[in-house]
Formats: structure tokens, sequence, C-alpha cells
């Protein structure tokens, strides 16, 4: 079986490696293009934004060859079609916010009448499990469906954040799942997950800062719904954890960045599907850590959840907590760092821009005084 993982992984790899470049070519020829046309861009030049288009069929092929014959796969990957063709959409003719959010929702609750639901959660404190009523079962999958699938989209704003932390996201899920898994969509689960991360890897190298293509929403809104919707299938032992507690662990930078975003707009009084400029690694870009190292520290953050999901899986639960506690400090820190400004449009935020010229003064200044010190010293020594 490890074999077989190594294989669709490889396969989903070569396939977006060689589609990336040519899906930019596409968005030439069909002027799916991010202009930055505002100050939320942290790009300054037109970049093709048509890389989901490799994500998707890499994913695709690679799910069509290995896990079309499991149940649920076929469903889940009309989805994901759905989510991918409404990203394209958006990306090429900017649809309105509410719109996109109708069809996401009605995406969702076909999902549901189609079976991909949740409707058990194990208990996590105890022997047994919970079950919901049908009402209950489904809201909690319609929210976690569209929740997920917009996380991962509100994240994709610096070259390679959302790509790479996709591949380290569905990484852990797949270990989680392959190692811990029930039977009945354990061998699903894991190929599919390890599909995904072989396509987003692919990508990376075009994706990376500075970044040559951009997945767009479609890609955004494809890997989203379908790390959504796997996380359903995948279920894992009633004594291990409750079943949803896994993938929100797993996917804790998104979700904190999504709910963040929601609370803020809604204390600021503007509309939740609002873009703006005050996400985590606007925060990081903003506090003057640079572009690579932002996304590097985050995928850091990412890979401490991933492996706290890991341990939890593994019924520790000490572990777990600590290092979500770390994380929940690093995250702290930067959000409070009291020389940030989010206002900047570039890495550097005025104050240290301010602080930076004062330097580069005070070493001119110095450097006129050594001058004309040593000037004066030779003049002096000339008389003498």
């Amino acid at each position: 079986m490890v074999t077989k993982y190594i294989i669709i992984f490889v396969i989903s790899f070569l396939i977006a490696l060689f589609l990336t470049p040519i899906s930019m070519g596409l968005a030439h020829r069909f002027r799916i293009i991010d202009v930055p046309d505002d100050g939320r861009r942290m790009h300054r030049r037109s970049i093709p934004c048509f890389g989901g288009l490799a994500i998707f069929v890499a994913t695709m092929v690679a799910l069509l060859i290995f896990c079309i014959k499991y149940e649920g796969i076929p469903t889940i990957m009309l989805g994901g079609s759905i989510m991918f063709a409404l990203g394209v959409v958006d990306d090429k003719i900017k649809l309105p916010a509410y719109v996109k959010f109708l069809v996401q929702l009605a995406t969702a609750i076909l999902m549901y009448v189609m079976g991909i639901r949740i409707q058990i959660i194990h208990n996590y404190f105890g022997e047994g499990v919970l079950h919901f009523s049908t009402a209950a079962d489904f809201i909690i999958t319609i929210l976690w469906l569209v929740g997920i699938t917009n996380s991962i989209n509100l994240i994709d704003g610096l070259d390679g954040l959302a790509a790479g932390t996709v591949f380290i996201n569905t990484l852990c899920m797949g270990y989680i799942i392959s190692t811990d898994g029930q039977m009945i969509g354990r061998v699903a689960g894991t190929l599919c997950f390890i599909a995904i991360s072989g396509a987003c890897l692919g990508f990376l190298p075009f994706n990376f800062s500075p970044a040559k293509t951009f997945m767009g929403d479609g890609g955004a809104l494809f890997l989203g719904f379908m790390i959504a919707a796997l996380s359903t299938v995948g279920r894992l032992k009633s004594s291990a954890t409750i079943t949803m507690i896994i993938p929100i662990f797993v996917l804790a930078l998104p979700l904190f960045d999504t709910a963040f975003a929601i609370i803020r707009r809604t204390f600021s009084r503007t509309s939740i599907m609002e873009a703006d400029k005050q996400h985590l690694h606007h925060v990081l870009m903003a506090s003057g850590y640079g572009h690579r190292r932002a996304v590097i520290m985050l995928y850091g953050l990412s890979g401490i959840m991933g492996v706290a999901a890991i341990l939890l899986a593994k019924n520790l639960r000490v572990e777990p907590l600590i290092l979500f506690g770390v994380v929940c400090i690093y995250i702290y820190v930067f959000l409070t760092d009291p020389t940030n400004e989010i206002t900047s449009n570039r890495g550097l935020n005025r104050r240290r821009k301010s602080m930076f010229g004062a330097k580069i003064g005070l070493g001119k200044k110095s450097g006129n005084n050594s001058s004309s010190k040593s000037g004066n010293n030779s003049k002096g020594k000339s008389g003498r």
C-alpha cells in the first residue's frame, strides 16, 4: 500500500509540474490575469492566476486512476469541479460576493443530499458516540464545507502561502487517516489527500516568491472544498478523538485567519465578504519580516499544528495542547507587534522606515564629520 501512496503522489506532482507553465500561457490567452489595481495586492505587476487548473487536473487524474471506485469519491469530485468552475469564473469576470456564497451554499447542500455529511462525532473525553439530529447534521455539514472552502481562499494572499500550507495540511491528514482511520474510508481518504499534496508541491515552484503564477480563486476554492469534504470520508476511530477536531487542528491557521477576519469586520461594521489587508500574513509583512520569511514562518506554524493533530490522533492529550499554546503565543506576538502599522503598502512599516532613514542620516552625518575631521587633520599635518 505504501508503494501505491508513492505512485499517486508522484503522478499528481508530475502532472502539476508539467501543466503549470501551460496554464500560464492559457491565462494570458484568455486574460485571466491578476492586476494589482488596489492597495490590498502584495504584488506590483500583473500575474496569471489560472494555476489552479494544474492543481485541479493533477488531482482529478490521480483520483480517476486510483480512487473513483471508492464510495463517496465521485460525489466529492463533482463538488470540487463545481467549486473550481466557480473560482475560474470569478477570476475572469469578478462575481459579486453574494453570488459566490450562494453557489457554495447550493453545492454544500447538494453534497449533503448525495451523502457527504457529518453524522457521527466521536467522543474524545469518553466512550461511545454523540448522535446529532438530522437538522444538526445538516447545519454542521453546511458550515463545515462552506467555512473550510473559504478559509483556504482567505490565506491565499502571499506567494506560495496557500499551496505550501495545503501541502503540509494534506500530508498530515493523509498520514493520520492511514495510521488511525476506520477501515471504511481509510484507503480512499489517504489516497485523495496524498494526491492533493502532490499537486500542490508540483505547483509550488512556480508560485513561491517571486511568483510566476497564482492558483486563483479556482484553485483555492477547489482545494478548500476537497479538504473539507474528504475529512468527512476518512473518519477516525471512536477511541481516538472527536472526528472534526483533527482537521480543525490541522487547519488551525486558515481557520483562525477566517474567524479573526469575521470578528474584525463585524466590529468594524463592514461586510464579512469584503476583502481587506489585515490578515495574519499582511500583519507579518507590515511588521517588516519580508515576503519569503513571512510565508516560511506561517509554514512553521502549520507544521506545528499538523504535528499536534498527529499526536492528538494517537490519543495523547497534553502534548497537543502544549503545541497549540506555543502557536497561540506566536500568533499573539505577531498580532500585537507595537511597531506594526497595517496601512503600510510595503514590507517595512512607516515607523521602521523613519527609524531606518534616521539611521542613514546619522550615518551620513557621522561620515561627513569623520571626513571633515580627517581633512582638518591632514591640513594640520601638511601645515606643519
